[in-house]
């Protein structure tokens, strides 16, 4: 306990500094590949892009971003074995936030786009294996962890290949695309209300729901929705009788018109993800550094611990900066490398992504928003045949994916020895 007394004030401000560190990375690496489909279909400009992330990023990080959090993240450490020792949890936790931060700095360099939740667990994994004991690790919980490499990317990938397919044979590939697009576009405009309620509820303001001890079930939550999406449904409707589509132009011209609706769907979905992510991945920056505090300012090893509103204020700031200084790399990748992309296939993405979001919130399934996003644009590719993908950048994703947990815990593992030989005498 001396250590921790005699060194209380350094250790927080490292543990501040590490933390907006690793909020950084979130923001230049997994928000930006958030807006990549917005930007690279035309949808939004990158300008737009980083001012719509900006502010709902920061809404849903600092008014949704939990006031309770779990300070061993993911349940994957045991605070038993750590309750005699508390001081190695404030050096795990302080390599674990530097070694996440700088892999997701050097990924988001290469433009690589890589899950932030994978390499936050990857740097506890290292330093709890083989700083503490192999035991201190619930390998079951990091098994199920690893398994969204594939559940992710393949589930959201189905998911908007059959969307960019059904808009492709109802509207784009027809003879009069106007026509076809005023049928059957209110049908996408319910499931856009539907999903971006269900992912904003489920992920974007569950902290805020347990806080005001509202308990409502998942089928309240489906309700809620269905009741949204039949609103935006009734509001495209009016939308799209007052837009001026000229039936009789020639149907190539008809589908420039129809990808601007699409746009404006995008827009929205852009908002709800943004609002969703800044809420749930937040807890990947926040979550050890409010437990640095807690074992600093109580000196014992607790399972939870309240969440200071500064330490909200922390991760909402080092979001937004990472995405507006250096977003711009993971989201070429997204948004251009990839495959090329339109409004429409961008909103099949996005729309994907969610509906992927929301299904592994009502299975448990573990799912990765970066991987997600990156299997729906892979989908949306997909539907126009293995030549429209850039397959040596799918490549090089693949394997930086791979690469991130032995990465963060190699990392992790030499940061942990290091802060042990600078303070323990």
């Amino acid at each position: 306990m001396s250590i921790l007394t005699e060194y209380h004030t350094i250790l927080i401000i490292m543990a501040a500094l590490f933390g907006l560190f690793m909020a950084w990375g979130i923001g230049a690496n997994d928000v930006a590949n958030a807006m990549g489909t917005s930007v690279g279909s035309g949808a939004l400009t990158i300008r737009q892009a980083i001012i719509v992330a900006m502010i709902f990023e920061f809404l849903g990080a600092y008014l949704a971003g939990g006031e309770v959090t779990s300070t061993i993240r993911k349940g994957i450490i045991d605070p038993g074995i750590l309750s005699g020792t508390p001081e190695l949890l404030v050096f795990g936790m302080l390599s674990a936030l530097l070694a996440a931060g700088t892999w997701l700095l050097i990924a988001s360099l290469f433009g690589w786009p890589v899950s932030t939740t994978h390499s936050i667990v990857g740097a506890i994994v290292g330093f709890a294996a083989v700083g503490i004991s192999m035991d201190a690790v619930a390998w079951g919980k990091v098994g199920l962890i690893a398994a969204s490499w594939i559940v992710s990317p393949l589930l959201s990938g189905v998911i908007s290949f059959a969307l960019y397919v059904s808009v492709q044979k109802l509207i784009l590939n027809t003879s009069d695309p106007y026509k076809n697009a005023k049928r059957y576009i209110p049908v996408y405009m319910f499931a856009v209300g539907f999903f971006m309620a269900m992912v904003t509820m489920l992920k974007g303001l569950k902290h805020v729901f347990k806080d005001m001890s509202v308990s409502l079930t998942f089928m309240d939550v489906v309700l809620i929705s269905v009741a949204i999406g039949l609103l935006l449904t009734a509001l495209g409707v009016v939308f799209l009788r007052r837009v001026s589509l000229d039936e009789s132009l020639a149907s190539e011209h008809q589908l420039t018109g129809v990808e601007r609706v699409f746009g404006v769907l995008m827009v929205f979905t852009a908002c709800s993800m943004a609002f969703a992510h800044g809420s749930n991945d937040v807890a990947n920056a926040v979550g050890p550094l409010a437990a640095v505090v807690a074992v600093l300012n109580s000196g014992t090893v607790a399972v939870k611990s309240a969440m200071p509103g500064w330490i909200l204020l922390v991760g909402a700031v080092g979001i937004v900066v990472g995405l507006a200084t250096y977003g711009f790399k993971v989201m070429a990748t997204i948004g251009k490398k990839i495959t090329e992309l339109t409004p429409s296939r961008g909103f099949a993405a996005e729309l994907g992504a969610a509906g992927t979001v929301v299904l592994a919130s009502g299975t448990g399934l573990p799912v990765s928003t970066t991987h997600t996003l990156v299997g729906a644009v892979l989908g949306v590719g997909l539907a126009r045949g293995i030549g429209a993908l850039n397959l040596r950048v799918v490549g090089s994703i693949f394997a930086s994916w791979l690469v991130t947990l032995p990465a963060g815990a190699g990392l992790s593992i030499m940061f942990f020895f290091l802060f042990k030989a600078l303070f323990v005498v």
